[in-house]
Parts: structure tokens; C-alpha cells; sequence
């Protein structure tokens, strides 16, 4: 569980600060976003990837799986900032760095559980799996958001990105590995 933690903690601190770096180029610009789109933008991402690995490593643009990964990962931290100053009627005036970590902070805590009850069942998992998965809880989050959030049997769409953010973390620790 140590080796999870720490590489888990690595790729996290590698997101953040992709996200420092961008927002300082383009400060937050990703608050143009309504929450559809930011959810779009997982979902293609995620195709994108699917794409790559069923050309077998072959793709057009330069950018890599890696970075399609940590896009992923950060949209869905967008994401749920958006919901969190959605139920709090906030101004959005929220430090994106702070939120980032205290985000972070709990899907963690949340990983260790489920490592906790699974072990470390994803390390058995191919990446195309986890690329299988992601698209899954992004299809269901556009679902959700189409029924404008009336679910009968859903745990809702905070704990789908939740699960991208961490589905998105193991792939990329794995593809580290290879």
C-alpha cells in the first residue's frame, strides 16, 4: 500500500502543478465551462485514448495518452469544484489551488479505503480497461446530467468524477511502469 500511496501522491502533485502552470497562462478559463462541457471534455478525451490504443499506439497529434490522462484527471477536479460552488450558491471566487488540494485530499482518503477492501485489484487491470471504465462513468455522468439530476438508483455525479479522478490516476501509474 505504500508503493500506491507514494505514486499516487506523485502523479497527483505532477496534476497540480500542471494546473498552477496552465492557470497561470490562462488563468481560469476553464470556468467558461458550463459542467455539459467539462463532462464532454472527459468523454472525448477518453475516446481519444480508446482510439490510440485500438490503433495500437498510432495517432495523428503528438499529444500523448499521458497527457490525455492528466486532462482528465484535472477536468474532473473542474467538475467538482463546479458542483461544490453550485450547492453553496458560491461566487466562484474559490483559490483553484486550494480546492484542488482539499479535492484531492479526500478522493485520496477515499482510495485508501477501497484499496483497503480491493487491495490493489486496478494493478491488475490493462489500461485499456481503465480507459473502459472512465468512458463508462463519463457516459453515465452525461445520462445524469440529461435527467437533470433525477436518479433512481444513482450515487450521483460527484461520485463518478470521483472515480474518473481515480481511475485516471491508476492508469497513469501503470503506464509509469511499463
Amino acid at each position: 500500500m505504500t508503493d500506491t500511496i507514494n505514486q499516487y501522491d506523485s502523479i497527483v502533485a505532477k496534476a497540480r502543478e500542471l494546473v498552477r502552470k496552465k492557470s497561470v497562462d490562462y488563468g481560469e478559463s476553464w470556468r467558461e465551462l458550463r459542467l455539459s462541457s467539462i463532462t464532454d471534455q472527459i468523454y472525448v478525451k477518453a475516446k481519444r485514448i480508446r482510439q490510440i490504443e485500438e490503433a495500437g499506439g498510432k495517432q495523428e497529434i503528438p499529444d500523448s495518452v499521458e497527457s490525455e490522462y492528466y486532462d482528465i484527471l484535472n477536468y474532473s477536479i473542474f467538475a467538482l469544484i463546479r458542483l461544490e460552488e453550485k450547492k453553496k450558491d458560491s461566487d466562484g471566487s474559490w483559490e483553484l489551488i486550494e480546492s484542488f488540494d482539499r479535492i484531492l485530499g479526500a478522493i485520496r482518503d477515499l482510495m485508501v479505503k477501497k484499496n483497503r477492501d480491493y487491495g490493489d485489484a486496478w494493478r491488475d487491470m490493462r489500461v485499456s480497461s481503465i480507459t473502459d471504465q472512465i468512458l463508462v462513468k463519463a457516459f453515465r455522468i452525461k445520462e445524469i446530467q440529461k435527467k437533470m439530476g433525477r436518479v433512481i438508483a444513482s450515487e450521483g455525479t460527484e461520485s463518478e468524477f470521483r472515480d474518473i479522478i481515480n481511475y485516471a490516476i491508476f492508469a497513469l501509474i501503470l503506464i509509469s511502469q511499463m
